[in-house]
C-alpha cells in the first residue's frame, strides 16, 4: 500500500504557509510511510522530540483498481470510497526542511502521521468535488473547507500521479488541506466530519 498526499492544494492555506496566494505549477506530491497510517480510532501519540505537530484535515480517497497513465476523464473509475483524514505535520521540522530544499518525508511520514476515518461510498454524494468538511477539536470547529476549492481536483491528481507510479488497489490519496491548520496537544479530542456525518474520532496522548 502506498499513501500519497498533495501539498499546497488550497490557495488560502498557501497564503497561511507562505504569505502569498498562489497555485503551484504542478501538483505537489509526497508519500507517507505505511507505518504512518492511524485508523480504527486509535490514539495519536504526540512525538515530543519533533517539536510542534499540526493537524491538517483533508479529504481522502481509496484506489480500487490497478492503473497506470490514467486519462483524467477515466480517473473517477479508480476510487470508490471517501473519508476525512488528518495529515499530521511536524511543522518546525518542515520549515527547516523547506528552507534547506530537502524532501518532506521526515516531517510528514513519521509513525501515526496519517490518521484516517471511516469510509463512505462516493455514490452517497452527488458531487465529490462539492463536499463540505470540517474538523473539531474539543467540541469547537477549527478547520473547514469544501472540495470545490481544490486547486487540483481529485481526478487531475490521480491522472498526474499515475504518470509516475502504478496505482494499486488499497492505495490512499490525501488531497490537501484548507486554511486553518494549527497545533495539537495532549488530551485533545479530534472529530472529523464530511457534510454532517462524523467519520473520524481520535484522542491525542
Amino acid at each position: 500500500m502506498k499513501i500519497f498526499a498533495i501539498g499546497m492544494n488550497y490557495i488560502q492555506h498557501n497564503k497561511e504557509l507562505d504569505g502569498a496566494l498562489y497555485k503551484p505549477e504542478e501538483p505537489v506530491i509526497f508519500l507517507k510511510a505505511d507505518s504512518s497510517l492511524l485508523q480504527n480510532r486509535k490514539p495519536f501519540f504526540l512525538p515530543d522530540h519533533l517539536g510542534q505537530i499540526d493537524y491538517e484535515a483533508e479529504i481522502v480517497v481509496r484506489i480500487n483498481r490497478v492503473g497506470k497513465t490514467i486519462s483524467q476523464q477515466f480517473a473517477h473509475r479508480y476510487y470508490d470510497v471517501v473519508t476525512l483524514g488528518i495529515d499530521f505535520t511536524a511543522r518546525d521540522l518542515q520549515k527547516k526542511l523547506r528552507a534547506e530544499g530537502k524532501p518532506w518525508d521526515l516531517c510528514k511520514g513519521f509513525d501515526g502521521a496519517a490518521a484516517i476515518g471511516e469510509w463512505i461510498p462516493k455514490e452517497k454524494f452527488q458531487d465529490i468535488q462539492s463536499l463540505d468538511f470540517h474538523l473539531d477539536i474539543n467540541g469547537s470547529t477549527v478547520q473547514q473547507g469544501n472540495t470545490a476549492d481544490m486547486l487540483y481536483k481529485i481526478d487531475e491528481i490521480i491522472s498526474y500521479i499515475s504518470q509516475f507510479y502504478t496505482l494499486k488497489t488499497g492505495d490512499l490519496l490525501y488531497t490537501g488541506t484548507p486554511v486553518g491548520v494549527g497545533p495539537v496537544k495532549i488530551d485533545d479530542r479530534l472529530d472529523g466530519y464530511i457534510e454532517d456525518q462524523k467519520v473520524l474520532e481520535l484522542k491525542v496522548k
